[in-house]
C-alpha cells in the first residue's frame, strides 16, 4: 500500500480499485528483467469435435508453476485460482500458506476478500433493477434517494450510469471505520449520505471518469432503496443462489473463520484476525476463485436468468471516452459500467474483447477477467501480492486454455514502444518543464536543451531520477523502449503527463498501462501570514484519532508527517493553500491519478490544533505528551470517542507493560519509524515493551478505561 500522509490516499488505493493500488505494483515490476513471452493469439475456430478431448493438462500445470511463483517471488502468501470454459470449471487449484501452524488447509472452498471486484455484484444488481423497469440509468438518483444532498447544486445531475462508470464527480473515498478486524460495524454504509452532504463535487457530472468508491457505496444504497432489501440480502438472492455460488458472502454473513483465507503484514510478525470491509457494495464481499469463475457466467450469455444478455452487453460498452481522456492506446484501464477495462491488453493482440475487474486492500487482491465472445473466464484472489499480479495469472492462464483448445495457434511477443529517435528538441518543449501534482504527490519534471527528461518525486527525494530522451516523433522514450511520455492540453485548459507503458514481470507476463500520471500545477502566491502560518507546520506529524478501536488503519497507517512543498509556492503535496488553516485539491485527471481529493482545513480547539481532511480527524504533535508508567497509570477515552496518543520517552523506553481493558477498546504501539509493532486486537494481552523514540495510541468507546502498569 502507498504511504502517504492522508488516510485517504492509503485505503483508496486498497479498493481498486482495479485497484487499485496497482499503480504502485506497476512501478514496482519495472525494475524487473527479462520477462517471459507469454502473450497471445493468431485465431483459429474451435472445433466441437475436439473439444472433448482436451485435457486441459498444460494449462493446469502451467497455473500451479505460476501461483507457486507468486509465492515464491512476488511476496503473496495464498493463491487461489480457476477457469470457466461454457460453463465447467476446468482449472482450479491454490498456492502457498494459509495459516502459521499449517492446521488450516488451503481448499478450493477458502473464501478471500475481494475488494473492489465487489463492484460488478452491485453494477449486476443495478442493471437487474433495470432490467426491471425499476431503475434508469439516465435518471437522476435523487428521483430514487430524495434524501442525498450535497453542498453543490450540481449533485442533482448525477446518474446511476455516473455511478456505475465512475464519472459522478464525487470526490472519491469515504471510508471512516469502513476496514476493521472481525468487525462488521456499517457505519461507513450508515453515514455515506451525511458525509456527502457536506461535500462539493470535483467536476461536473458525467465531465469524465475518475476512479470513485464512494460512487458504488451509494449505488448500493440505491439498490436497496429501489428492491426494498439489504445488499447482503440481495445479492444472495438474485446472485449468488441463482449461480449456486456458495462460497459468497459478506461480513455481515459474519462468516466462518475456519473458512477464511490467512492474512498477514509485511511489518507485522503473525497471522492476522479476518478482514472486514464494511463498505459492502464497494469492496466488502468474500469469495473463492470459482465462485466467481461462476459469477463470470452472466457476462458469457450463460445466466440470462440472472441478467439480461442486453444488460450484460451495455455493462461492457466504452463508458470511459469523454474530451478528457486520452487517446487509444494499449491499456489496463478502459472502464465499462462496473468493468476497470473493456478492452484489456493483451487479448486486444489477438482480436478478442476482454473484461476486468482487480480489487486491492491492504491485505487482499483479486481479479476476474471475462472474453464474453469466447465464454471463458479466469478468476485469481491471493492472501498479499496485488491485482496486478493476480490479473497476470488469470491472462496466462486463459491464454494457455485458448491455445490448448486451438483458440490461438501461438503465443505473441512482449511489445515496446522502441528506443528513441535522435532529433533536435523543439525549444517550445521547454515549457512542459514544472511540477505536476496527482493523488499521491508532485513530481518535477525539468527538461534540458538537449532533449533529455528528468523526473523526481518530492515525497520521494532519495529516490533515483527517471531520465528519458526526447524522440523524433515528438514524446520521450526511456533506454529500454518500454515507456513513452508527451505532454497534452486538453479543452479544460489544462496539461497533463501522458504515460504509455509496456511493463513486463518475469514469469507472469506483460501489462500496459496508457494514462494522464499528472497535472501541471501553477504556482500560487500567497500573503505572508498564511505562508508563516504553513511554515510552522511544515514537517509536523499529525495523529489519527477517529477510528474504531477495531479498525486495521491502526496497523498499517504511521503517524502522518505534513510537508509544504518546497518546489512550488502555495501547496501541501497536490493541495493548493487558499488561507491561513485551508487548502483544496483541484485536479481534474481521469483514471487513476485524480482520485481520491479532499481538502485541508484546520482548526483549534482548547488550545490543540486539528486537521480534518475527508472526514478523518488527525492531532498535532504538539499536543502529544509523553507516557510516565513509572507507577500505575490511567487513561479514559473522552466523551468525543477521540483515541489518546502519547509519545515513548527516553526515561519509559525499554519496559515492559501490560494494560488491562474492556473488551471494546485496543492500544497499539510504533517504533520511531512509525511501523505498528503491537496491536492488541491482533496481539492479545501479552506485556509489551516500549521502543525508543516511539509512540502508543489508546482507542475506545467514549468513556473507556485502560489501566497501564510497569511489569
Amino acid at each position: 500500500m502507498k504511504s502517504g500522509w492522508i488516510m485517504g490516499v492509503v485505503l483508496s488505493s486498497c479498493l481498486l480499485l482495479a485497484s487499485c493500488d496497482d499503480n504502485k505494483a506497476l512501478a514496482e515490476t519495472q525494475n524487473i528483467a527479462g520477462a517471459l513471452n507469454t502473450s497471445e493469439p493468431t485465431a483459429t475456430m474451435d472445433s466441437p469435435s475436439n473439444e472433448a478431448l482436451i485435457t486441459y493438462e498444460v494449462t493446469r500445470k502451467d497455473a500451479k508453476e505460476k501461483a507457486d511463483l507468486l509465492t515464491k517471488t512476488y511476496g503473496t502468501n495464498s493463491v487461489q485460482y480457476a477457469i470457466i470454459d461454457h460453463g465447467n470449471i476446468i482449472v482450479s487449484g491454490q498456492s502457498g500458506k494459509n495459516d502459521e501452524k499449517g492446521q488450516k488447509p488451503l481448499t478450493k472452498d477458502t473464501m478471500y476478500g475481494i475488494g473492489s471486484t465487489s463492484k460488478m455484484f452491485t453494477a449486476v444488481a443495478v442493471m437487474q433493477l433495470v432490467d426491471q423497469g425499476k431503475i434508469d440509468l439516465d435518471t437522476p438518483v435523487v428521483q430514487y434517494i430524495p434524501e442525498f444532498t450535497m453542498k453543490d447544486e450540481r449533485y442533482k445531475q448525477i446518474t446511476p450510469r455516473m455511478l456505475l462508470n465512475h464519472s459522478s464527480g464525487l470526490n472519491g473515498s469515504s471510508f471512516t471505520d469502513a476496514f476493521l478486524f472481525e468487525d462488521n460495524d456499517t457505519y461507513a454504509h450508515d453515514t455515506l449520505l451525511k458525509q456527502l452532504a457536506g461535500q462539493t463535487l470535483k467536476a461536473d457530472p458525467g465531465a469524465y471518469s475518475v476512479y470513485c468508491n464512494d460512487g458504488f457505496t451509494l449505488a448500493e444504497i440505491l439498490v436497496e432503496r429501489v428492491s426494498g432489501m439489504d445488499f447482503t440480502s440481495y445479492i444472495h438472492r438474485y446472485i449468488t443462489e441463482p449461480l449456486d455460488m456458495a462460497n459468497t458472502k459478506t461480513p455481515l454473513d459474519s462468516p466462518d473463520l475456519a473458512e477464511m483465507a490467512g492474512l498477514y503484514y509485511p511489518t507485522y510478525i503473525g497471522q492476522l484476525p479476518n478482514q472486514s470491509v464494511n463498505v459492502i457494495g464497494a469492496g466488502g464481499i468474500y469469495s473463492t476463485a470459482e465462485d466467481l469463475a461462476r459469477f463470470s457466467r452472466i457476462f458469457t450469455g450463460g445466466a440470462e436468468e440472472v441478467l439480461s444478455g442486453k444488460s450484460a452487453a451495455a455493462m461492457a460498452q466504452d463508458e470511459y471516452k469523454t474530451t478528457l481522456w486520452p487517446d487509444d492506446a494499449d491499456s489496463s484501464f478502459e472502464y465499462g459500467l462496473g468493468w476497470d477495462s473493456v478492452n484489456l491488453y493483451p487479448f486486444s493482440e489477438y482480436g478478442m474483447k476482454a473484461l476486468t475487474k482487480g480489487g486491492d486492500t491492504p491485505l487482499i487482491h483479486s481479479s476476474l477477467v471475462v472474453l464474453p465472445e469466447q465464454d471463458i473466464a479466469a478468476a485469481v484472489i491471493t492472501s498479499g501480492g496485488s491485482s496486478t499480479y493476480d490479473q497476470l495469472l488469470a491472462n496466462d492462464i486463459l491464454l494457455q486454455a485458448l491455445k490448448e483448445k486451438g483458440t490461438i495457434a501461438e503465443f505473441k511477443p512482449d511489445k515496446s514502444y522502441g528506443a528513441s529517435v535522435k532529433a533536435d528538441m523543439p525549444k517550445s518543449v521547454l515549457k512542459y518543464s514544472g511540477i505536476y501534482g496527482s493523488y499521491i504527490g508532485t513530481k518535477n519534471i525539468d527538461i534540458s536543451e538537449d532533449g533529455v527528461m528528468s523526473i523526481t518525486s518530492e515525497q520521494s527525494p532519495d529516490n533515483p531520477s527517471q531520465i528519458y530522451e526526447y524522440s523524433a516523433d515528438g514524446t520521450f522514450r526511456s533506454a529500454d523502449g518500454n515507456t513513452m511520455l508527451s505532454f497534452v492540453t486538453k479543452v479544460n485548459g489544462r496539461t497533463y503527463l501522458w504515460v504509455r507503458q509496456y511493463v513486463s514481470v518475469p514469469g507472469l507476463g506483460q501489462t500496459a498501462v496508457s494514462d494522464y500520471e499528472a497535472e501541471k500545477l501553477q504556482p500560487n502566491e500567497l500573503p505572508k501570514a498564511t505562508i508563516e502560518a504553513w511554515k510552522q507546520r511544515d514537517g509536523r506529524k499529525y495523529y489519527l484519532l477517529n477510528e474504531k478501536y477495531t479498525s486495521l488503519i491502526y496497523l498499517v497507517l504511521p503517524p502522518i508527517q505534513l510537508n509544504v512543498s518546497n518546489q512550488l509556492t502555495g501547496y501541501v503535496l497536490d493541495k493548493r493553500i487558499t488561507g491561513l488553516n485551508t487548502a483544496v485539491s483541484e485536479l481534474q485527471i481521469p483514471g487513476m491519478n485524480g482520485r481520491d481529493l479532499s481538502g485541508l482545513r484546520f482548526f483549534t480547539k482548547d488550545g490543540v490544533e486539528y486537521l480534518e481532511q475527508g472526514g478523518t480527524i488527525l492531532m498535532s504533535e504538539d499536543a502529544v505528551k509523553p507516557i510516565n508508567v513509572a507507577k500505575k497509570l490511567n487513561i479514559t477515552i473522552p466523551s468525543s470517542g477521540y483515541a489518546q496518543w502519547y509519545k515513548i520517552s527516553n526515561k519509559d523506553w525499554g519496559k515492559a507493560i501490560k494494560v488491562n481493558m474492556s473488551s471494546n477498546a485496543s492500544f497499539a504501539v510504533y517504533d520511531a519509524k512509525g511501523t505498528c509493532i503491537y496491536f492488541s486486537v491482533i496481539g492479545g494481552k501479552d506485556p509489551v515493551e516500549l521502543p525508543a523514540g516511539g509512540s502508543i495510541v489508546f482507542a475506545g468507546d467514549a468513556g473507556t478505561k485502560f489501566e497501564i502498569s510497569a511489569q
